[in-house]
């Protein structure tokens, strides 16, 4: 700072228009210009001194020390001035700050130059007679003045105020021959200062027209690229105000280009708080510092829009150095933005439902375990899936499933509240993080919440859409548990809810690791079971109603796993569908039973269970014809038993299999009619031969408030009409036995003509009385109950409950959703449509309470006709 401060004293005195003057580009450059030339003046000069020298009288004069030192201080300033010149040549200015003693230096040498040389020639003059010395002296040094004069002007008139005292000077002195010689000198040096000079003024036009074409060039080129929108530019002076904007810039603020101008530029910029303020520091920054900057994103003051800029800028001066201003460019980021924005949307929440995505709610798990400083925090995980949304998509199309998930997001961030943070997975499984959120009581009266929310129904383009909602509850208690291990303890839950029955919640417990340890094992040892031989079938006989003999058997899987004992088909049937290992169990299940039916003879047939994985399969008919061939057996005797669950899938490969399948020659049988989703025309496109109803019509059908007999009835009477047999599943009373008979259904399966037997055992019940078998069992079965999934409203006591139903008989039913009911506590069930009964808790169980109402009631009234269960794809049943 003092430095600075002692290099601008000398200034100090001058006026502000002088140091304006003395600062300004067009002064400095003329005044190099002469310095440049001003080598010529420095020979003129000493040459002048030599002819003085040798005048007559003159000789003696200059002896005089004091004379020599006048001529030498002249000359010195002179040659001062003429190396000044030529250091300018090289361009090696002086810093702005130092510029006005810079200027005055040189008109301090070319004054005291000039003044010296009078001093030092004039005595010499004085002492000769004759006037002509006088007058050429005179004209010499009025050449010099006049050219120190011109120091301020332009080179030109110096030149000539040169040449005019040169030539005066000459004319003056022509009776002498030494200002002749003098004379022809400084012509001599006119003629090169010309000469040079106009050089200069050529090179100097040429440059000039180069630069206004390159300038006319570079701005046709701007105003191309500003119209083409691609980018704007702007310039400020030293104080901030905008002398030019592009006008497309003006035009998107919605202001005239002449109210831009004239404004600072930071006041189009809009002032944000945020982490975006930091932008509009650096730009601040670099303005008030004159430092460069590039690229800084910052708003722009536009009125009712949002607009984004990138600008970038550099500070500029003129060719002495002294800062002018800012220029810079800009470029509209305001779609790049909005790109930004919609993708960021798109990475980090769901496009149907607009809850967060997978990635979104991982990481907002991830953040709710950890504090910000990194400590363990409480949390819980609730993973949600939807039961029977598969069935609503197949029945009633994509757009209603859609509309249906955005209606469950809706009533879950309803009941979530700002408690937590709901988001979608995928498909029609969500996932709830819930901070700071750990108690027992908590978690399950909003995991209640939710199930009897999303048992209501929903209202679909005036369709009433039901589904149901199973939950798995993970909670870390602030022990540093990872996410990925909160999420898979929550799906552990989830998958222990489904096999719960569905519309229940679980609570994750160390026993649910166990069980997926065990699956895991399961599928492991399953994929070895083959080879090993582990592996059999067992048959079941079919018998002919009238005739009570034996038609044939249904092969039923099951697996006895060496040490580890047998494997109920229950356990895994599903990890073999899960893994895909049903299809080459599957294939192995229909060559065995070819084999079988060779052993069995020609009267009989033999089924198996084709699962939706094999049905899929385009290599199943030639499987089936293979082992047909290999068998030697009649390909009638094989008869496949097929899930409703295929027919899900309504495409045109299902019928196109369904038609290679026949063309085997095979006969096909619809496994589980009625429990599925199927319509019933496909009993029209798909060419069955039988169709086999579900036990659950079958089992306790004989009672008389049961509508099932009607149902049976109706089942038999279409297959009759389609010329297709029937098969009654689970028969094991003689009261369902006689009411089967009576319903006219041609075939009967169950525990009451014979349970799953090895192939020898079959081979020995045909063999002892040619197949024909006599009824073995009870004679009724206890009042059947009802599996269902009801939301009703309990009161007791004052007070209102919501709670559901989960199965149900004429004598009382399981409700689920009232905690630690005492035993004998009087209930009132409202099911809605004025339709209450009295109940009484015979026994409760945490959430769950077992009610036996004070006299029989009619099922069917109470909860309408039964619900339908979710396809059950299978290979083999157990016993």
């Amino acid at each position: 700072m003092g430095v600075r401060h002692k290099i601008a004293r000398p200034a100090a005195s001058l006026s502000s228009s002088d140091d304006a003057l003395l600062r300004s580009p067009e002064f400095v450059t003329r005044l190099m210009r002469v310095a440049q030339l001003w080598h010529y003046v420095f020979i003129g000069r000493a040459l002048a001194f030599v002819v003085f020298a040798f005048l007559p009288g003159v000789a003696g004069f200059l002896d005089r020390p004091s004379q020599w030192l006048v001529m030498a201080a002249g000359l010195g300033c002179d040659f001062v001035l003429t190396v000044i010149g030529q250091l300018t040549r090289s361009h090696r200015l002086l810093p702005p700050e130092r510029l006005p003693p810079f200027v005055l230096l040189c008109l301090g040498l070319i004054a005291a130059g000039t003044m010296l040389a009078s001093a030092a020639m004039l005595p010499a003059v004085a002492v000769h007679d004759g006037r002509s010395y006088f007058d050429a002296f005179a004209a010499i040094q009025l050449g010099s003045i006049l050219v120190a004069a011109s120091a301020a002007a332009i080179v030109r008139p110096a030149f000539f105020a040169f040449a005019g005292a040169t030539a005066l000077g000459g004319a003056i002195g022509i009776a002498s021959w030494p200002f002749a010689v003098a004379g022809l000198v400084f012509l001599g040096l006119l003629i090169v200062m010309m000469r040079e000079d106009m050089r200069h003024q050529r090179r100097a036009t040429q440059a000039a027209r180069r630069s206004v074409s390159e300038q006319q060039r570079a701005l046709g080129l701007m105003r191309d690229f500003e119209r083409a929108g691609r980018g704007w530019f702007w310039e400020t002076d030293r104080h901030g105000l905008l002398v030019y904007i592009s006008p497309t810039v003006a035009a998107k603020l919605n202001l005239a280009l002449a109210d831009v101008i004239g404004r600072p530029f930071t006041e189009i910029i809009r002032k944000r708080i945020g982490n975006d303020e930091n932008e509009e520091r650096t730009l601040g920054f670099s303005l008030s510092s004159r430092t460069p900057f590039k690229e800084l994103t910052v708003q722009a003051a536009v009125l009712g829009e949002e607009r984004w800029w990138s600008i970038s800028g550099n500070p500029i001066s003129n060719e002495l150095g002294n800062f002018q201003g800012f220029r810079g460019s800009g470029t509209d980021l305001t779609e790049k933005k909005r790109s930004e924005r919609e993708i960021n949307q798109l990475a980090r929440y769901d496009t149907l439902t607009g809850l967060a995505n997978r990635l979104h709610i991982t990481d907002l798990l991830e953040r709710a375990l950890k504090s910000h400083i990194g400590q363990p925090q409480p949390c819980a995980l609730l993973l949600l899936d939807l039961d029977r949304f598969k069935a609503v998509n197949d029945t009633l199309g994509h757009p209603v499933g859609d509309q249906l998930l955005q209606q469950v997001a809706g009533r879950l961030t309803q009941i979530v509240g700002d408690k937590g943070q709901v988001g979608r997975l995928g498909g029609d499984e969500f996932q709830i993080v819930l901070p700071q959120i750990t108690q027992p009581e908590k978690l399950s009266g909003i995991a209640n919440a939710i199930i009897l929310s999303l048992a209501k129904p929903f209202a679909i383009e005036g369709e009433q859409v039901r589904v149901g909602s199973s939950i798995g509850i993970a909670v870390s208690d602030g022990q540093g548990v990872s996410a990925s291990a909160l999420v898979r303890n929550a799906d552990l839950a989830l998958y222990a809810a489904k096999d719960a029955g569905r519309g229940v919640y679980r609570f994750y417990a160390d026993a649910m690791h166990n069980q997926a340890s065990e699956r895991k094992a399961i599928e492991d040892a399953l994929r070895d079971a083959l080879a090993r031989d582990e592996l059999q079938l067992l048959y079941q006989p079919i018998v002919d109603v009238k005739s009570e003999t034996v038609t044939g058997f249904e092969a039923l899987i099951r697996w006895n796993r060496g040490a580890g004992g047998p494997i109920s088909p229950s356990k895994f049937i599903p990890v073999a569908e899960e893994s895909n290992l049903i299809v080459p169990i599957g294939e192995w299940i229909i060559r065995t039973a070819c084999a079988s039916i060779a052993r069995l003879g020609p009267g009989y047939r033999v089924a198996v269970n084709v699962s939706p994985r094999q049905f899929a399969n385009e290599k199943l008919p030639a499987i089936i014809l293979n082992a047909v061939s290999a068998a030697g057996i009649l390909p009638e005797q094989l008869e496949l038993e097929i899930t409703e669950g295929v027919f899900l899938d309504e495409s045109p490969e299902n019928l196109a299999m369904f038609q290679k399948l026949k063309r085997t020659g095979v006969r096909l049988a619809l496994d589980d009619f009625g429990t599925g989703y199927s319509a019933l025309g496909y009993l029209k496109k798909a060419p069955f031969d039988k169709i086999k109803i579900d036990q659950s019509f079958v089992l306790g059908a004989a009672d008389r408030s049961s509508m099932n007999a009607a149902i049976i009835s109706s089942i038999v009477g279409l297959a009759s009409a389609l010329n297709m047999e029937t098969t009654a599943e689970g028969v094991e009373t003689h009261d369902d036995l006689d009411l089967i008979r009576g319903l006219g259904c041609s075939h009967v399966q169950g525990y009451i003509y014979g349970k799953p037997m090895t192939l020898d055992e079959a081979l020995a019940l045909l063999g002892e009385s040619d197949g024909r078998v006599v009824a073995q069992g009870y004679k009724s079965a206890r009042a059947p109950r009802l599996r269902t999934f009801r939301a009703i409203q309990v009161a007791s006591g004052g007070y209102d409950y919501e709670a559901i139903v989960r199965n149900i008989s004429p004598r009382g039913a399981l409700v689920e959703g009232l905690w630690n009911v005492p035993t004998g506590t009087t209930l009132q069930l409202h099911f809605g449509a004025g339709l209450v009964l009295e109940a009484q808790a015979r026994w409760s169980a945490e959430n769950r309470v077992g009610v036996q109402f004070a006299e029989a009631v009619d099922v069917e009234t109470l909860i309408g006709p039964p619900q339908s269960r979710a396809p059950r794809p299978r290979i083999s049943r157990a016993a």
